[in-house]
């Protein structure tokens, strides 16, 4: 089963950009969107082959999730059940026969770390316990723009940026949680070196000199790591400032 997340930064935007292509070429079964920046009454959506699951924010052209899947989900939820985090859209559960698939929008702590202490006190502590909640009933993979660099070698320059936001002691601490719990960055049980990012600033060529972070990830239960077959990264395909991370289980 192939997986794609992206962080499409405007979704009517991408689908200028190619993004129908890159599916049909991608063929994934399940691709979980972030930064969807728009709902399902927006424009005339299309998705051939795809049953679409959205969660807007109430605030217009704001975050939004979308989670869109070849397979009927046994059933789909929106948000954590926390009404203080539920109101951007950031949160869509889908329930299959073997595990449970959560796509998520973690939110900035934005540039003068304003946002920082809900952040870490409050959204990581929440999303971290509704994981390990679901996890008691069955495998659970999370995926999405997780908003932070976890290690040195996850941005170009890490000296530079211990104290901006997406690097921050605290929100590195978070992701130290997420392991702690059990949980598994999948794309370290493949991929050890740096120098492989999913975000690049649009400032200053970054992306064209790979000066980026890596802050898109795969998730998942130990459980699963049997059946854990690839993960990666495609920073070739353009359209956002993220750049799409995928992901493979074998049949169960």
């Amino acid at each position: 089963m192939k997986f794609i997340s992206w962080n499409v930064n405007g979704l009517r935007s991408v689908l200028k950009k190619g993004f129908l292509d890159f599916v049909a070429k991608q063929k994934p079964e399940v691709i979980c969107l972030q930064e969807t920046k728009c709902g399902p009454d927006d424009a005339d959506f299309q998705w051939p082959g795809y049953r679409a699951f959205w969660n807007p924010a109430e605030r217009k052209g704001y975050s939004g999730t979308l989670t869109l899947t070849q397979k009927e989900p046994l059933s789909v939820t929106r948000g954590l059940g926390i009404e203080k985090h539920d109101r951007e859209g950031r949160v869509i559960r889908t329930e299959f026969k073997d595990f449970f698939l959560v796509n998520v929008y973690t939110p900035n702590s934005k540039r003068g770390l304003e946002r920082l202490p809900y952040r870490t006190r409050e959204w990581d502590v929440d999303f971290l316990s509704v994981m390990k909640k679901l996890e008691k009933k069955k495998p659970v993979i999370f995926c999405g723009d997780l908003n932070v660099a976890h290690r040195e070698i996850d941005l170009a320059n890490p000296k530079a940026n211990v104290k901006n936001h997406g690097f921050t002691p605290e929100e590195r601490a978070g992701f130290d949680r997420i392991l702690e719990a059990g949980f598994v960055d999948s794309f370290r049980v493949f991929h050890e070196e740096g120098g492989q990012y999913t975000w690049w600033s649009p400032m200053s060529g970054a992306r064209a000199r790979n000066v980026g972070w890596r802050i898109d990830y795969f998730c998942l239960s130990k459980s699963l790591l049997p059946r854990l077959k690839r993960a990666w990264i495609l920073p070739d395909v353009t359209g956002s400032d993220h750049c799409p991370v995928g992901l493979e289980l074998a049949g169960a």
